[in-house]
């Protein structure tokens, strides 16, 4: 590579802030009882994860087109500070609802971070050398999605939870002040017509969305008068939002991208995907420590299988992709599998062996690994060279959407069915509340055999949904085109059956 040493410090910035982004969507995961223990709020133990994924999805459209108006330095230096002033806040957080907040200005910077890094490459990096660096960041979030469960269990046993967000401020410290050095500005600015109507109003219909997902049936009756607001909050605005990126000369998503068969049907599938990934991840840690009685650093050791399995599904579709030229069967094989693997985890119990559980993880792994490797390349190999860009920021976006109301969706799921099981069991003062696994281990004998069956039966349901939504995705893969993946840069009419 051409002045390969002065582009080094840049990139390894680069990839320290891509890693400090992406671990903060799966730390939370093993620490997450713990926080439960201490703060209380297992209703919105959920929103842990679903704040940071709203936010980082509904900003990260705009951080590009912000770059581009007004330097990628300037704002990947407020995407830092505030992804690390959330950091800081988060690590203070004596509220699950300061905790929930603080998680939010998190995913304000984090959605930054992750559009402006991989903006930054294109800068700074010769275009027949980026696929050697997209490699090396796909490994860092191959790593993030491995280590991120590990560090946080770590942490929660030999410091606090507190330090899941605290570790961020040294190392992004570290990577702000290389980037500020090692990154020149080129001075090259590009005028947008920045869509802010079309991004508030995405906002709002996400926002309603998980909110009525959320509260009602359990914190609001569904017929209250909020829960019927939010519902009409989220049609008008998805409708006005559509009416909206009709006409707008630079919209967050380009409605001309559903012409295109391909972006239609793995945008779906990665919606789906994208809400069983983050479902497991946040909820089989909870099944770990407060059923099975392990260890938060335990805990993520036993998410590896599920990890794994993601990263063998990916590499090992991406392979057979690159060899045959050919990917039509392959999200509908890992929908299958994936269907499997959820059907068989509504089958856990306070006894099932843990070789079992991490069977069943590696299957669900592995039925979520070939959408994250077949639906990135497919699509930008069916659109034209000149909405490559729009169509990866749509696909990631459909992806982070589905991840944020899945967990939502099943967190509401969650507390519902153990709020109805425990209704007649005596669990303490601090009721369920702040049913974590330091007060379950304390409970007599006789109540927690009880809460410990509750807490798996209301995961059922969960893994049902999930199995539901995953052959869901498979009848939808049966819609999806094989095209020749030669024909990257076609531009003859697109398919729209």
């Amino acid at each position: 590579m051409e002045n390969t040493s002065s582009k080094r410090p840049i990139l390894a910035a680069v990839a320290v802030l891509l890693l400090l982004a992406s671990l903060d969507q799966t730390i939370v995961s093993t620490a997450l009882p713990t926080i439960v223990s201490d703060l209380g709020g297992v209703d919105r133990l959920s929103w842990v994860v679903t704040a940071y994924l709203l936010t980082s999805t509904v900003v990260a459209p705009m951080y590009g087109k912000l770059g581009d108006l007004y330097g990628r330095k300037v704002m990947m230096q407020v995407a830092v500070v505030l992804f690390l002033f959330g950091s800081v806040l988060a690590g203070l957080a004596q509220s699950m609802n300061f905790l929930i907040v603080s998680r939010a200005i998190q995913g304000l910077g984090g959605g930054g971070l992750f559009v402006l890094a991989l903006t930054v490459v294109g800068d700074v990096v010769p275009p027949r050398q980026r696929g050697k660096v997209q490699g090396m960041f796909g490994a860092v979030f191959g790593l993030s999605s491995v280590a991120g469960p590990l560090i946080g269990g770590f942490f929660v046993d030999n410091l606090s939870w507190h330090w899941i967000f605290f570790v961020n401020l040294p190392l992004g410290l570290a990577a702000l002040g290389m980037f500020a050095v090692a990154f020149k500005p080129t001075g090259r600015r590009v005028k947008h017509k920045i869509d802010y109507l079309g991004a508030a109003l995405l906002s709002a219909a996400l926002t309603g969305i998980i909110l009525f997902t959320s509260l009602g049936g359990h914190t609001f009756p569904w017929t209250s008068g909020l829960i019927l607001s939010l519902m009409v909050l989220s049609g008008v605005s998805v409708v006005a939002f559509v009416l909206v990126e009709g006409r707008a000369v630079e919209p967050i998503l380009p409605l001309a991208l559903f012409k295109y068969n391909n972006f239609r049907v793995l945008s779906g599938v990665g919606f789906i995907v994208g809400a069983a990934m983050f479902g497991a991840l946040t909820f089989l840690p909870l099944y770990l420590q407060t059923v099975k009685g392990v260890s938060p650093t335990n805990s993520g050791l036993l998410l590896l299988p599920i990890m794994f399995g993601i990263l063998t599904g990916s590499i090992t579709s991406g392979q057979i992709m690159g060899r045959t030229g050919k990917y039509r069967l392959l999200p509908l094989i890992g929908a299958f599998v994936l269907s499997l693997g959820m059907m068989h985890l509504t089958q856990l119990a306070p006894d099932t062996p843990l070789w079992v559980i991490n069977i069943d993880m590696a299957i669900v792994g592995l039925g979520i690994g070939p959408s994250m490797s077949v639906g990135m390349t497919a699509i930008q190999n069916a659109v034209p060279r000149e909405m490559m860009g729009v169509s990866t920021a749509g696909y990631t976006l459909f992806r982070q959407v589905g991840g944020s109301i899945g967990v939502a969706l099943f967190g509401t799921l969650f507390s519902n069915e153990l709020a109805r099981s425990l209704s007649d069991v005596p669990i303490g003062a601090g009721g369920i509340e702040r049913l974590g696994a330091e007060v379950i281990a304390a409970m007599p004998e006789e109540v927690r055999g009880l809460v410990v069956q509750a807490i798996s039966d209301a995961l059922h349901p969960i893994f049902a949904v999930g199995a539901a939504l995953a052959a869901f995705a498979f009848l939808c893969g049966l819609l999806l085109e094989e095209l020749p993946l030669e024909d990257r840069t076609q531009q003859k009419p697109p398919a729209t059956h």
